[in-house]
């Protein structure tokens, strides 16, 4: 357990109104905060906001942005919109798994990489792309995996 989770949490949900209406802007106040979501802190949003335990899980799960698990220091993410899925992002997705020995969803076991996957990052004419915390890079192929994850070591 987090240290001070439920104090911390109780902090973040006395800002907002009790309810259902709140719990997406709660959701993304306790995610900043500790990175992830966890059953524990679902749980003490559903109390706290007077909601079903249910409803705050389908609304975690419900929506990408939500991670239930912690994530790496990185966080690397592949556009797999239109013309990057045209231009190899499959490919260059498919070099990052075998680079990090994870699958898309997965973080490294030691926790320095997260792999995901993002369906347009709005930038096209430099397919394919690949996000690294926040910091995009364009034009990648499979043979830049390891030269882009060594900027991260």
């Amino acid at each position: 357990m987090e240290e001070n989770l439920e104090p911390k949490i109780k902090e973040i949900v006395r800002r907002f109104p009790k309810g259902q209406d709140s719990l997406i802007e709660v959701l993304h106040k306790i995610q900043e905060e500790f990175g992830y979501i966890s059953k524990e802190a679902q749980e003490i949003v559903a109390r706290e906001l007077r909601i079903s335990q249910s409803k705050v899980f389908g609304v975690v799960t419900f929506y990408h942005f939500f991670r239930q698990e912690p994530i790496g220091k990185h966080l690397i993410t592949v556009c797999k919109g239109t013309a990057c899925h045209v231009r190899g992002a499959g490919r260059v997705a498919n070099a990052l798994e075998k680079a990090l020995g994870v699958k898309v969803g997965q973080t490294t076991p030691d926790r320095k990489f997260t792999l995901g996957v993002a369906r347009c990052f709005g930038a096209c004419g430099l397919a394919p792309v690949v996000d690294v915390d926040g910091k995009t890079y364009g034009r990648m192929t499979p043979s830049k995996v390891k030269e882009l994850l060594k900027m991260f070591e």
